[in-house]
């Protein structure tokens, strides 16, 4: 019997649930390797289906941008439209540069780095990296990098 440390050649793994590292049911675990071949396909496959998501999403706003005009016939209501269309081009805005950080991370994991503090070269742990996959430090570099920041700006 192998562990999930000593898988065979195949990429199975002897797991208690059966589906094994590459099933869908697969979670990151501090009791492997850190960013061995799983985790950085885990995180690769995470990453790519956020970033379809927030393509998608895009290309559903552009669509209704389109097909929507903007000409409402009452003044107040066409301000209200106004208003929720600036808010939802900001928000595409901020998901623009967000694909870009998605990008980045992943080719972090092309290049071998990804998982790794910038600053320190410490792993980021697991669940920082679950909930932000494009974290690039890890909470303690994170949080000195904010304070010298809020320094700065105080300044």
């Amino acid at each position: 019997m192998t562990s999930a440390l000593n898988e065979p050649a195949d990429g199975r793994s002897d797991s208690a649930s059966g589906d094994g590292q590459d099933g869908p049911d697969y979670r990151p675990s501090d009791a492997e390797p850190f960013m061995n071949p799983a985790q950085l396909e885990y995180f690769r496959k995470k990453l790519l289906a956020w970033k379809e998501e927030i393509l998608r999403e895009s290309n559903d706003t552009l669509k209704t941008l389109q097909n929507e005009s903007l000409r409402e016939p009452d003044v107040t209501d066409r301000a209200s439209s106004e208003t929720d269309w600036s808010l939802e081009l900001r928000t595409r805005d901020r998901q623009r540069k967000l694909i870009a950080k998605i990008d980045a991370a992943l080719r972090r994991i092309d290049d071998g780095e990804y998982g790794y503090c910038e600053v320190t070269g410490e792993p980021i742990s697991l669940a920082r990296l679950e909930a932000r996959p494009i974290a690039t430090m890890t909470i303690e570099a994170q949080e000195r990098h904010e304070r010298n920041e809020k320094i700065s700006r105080d300044e």
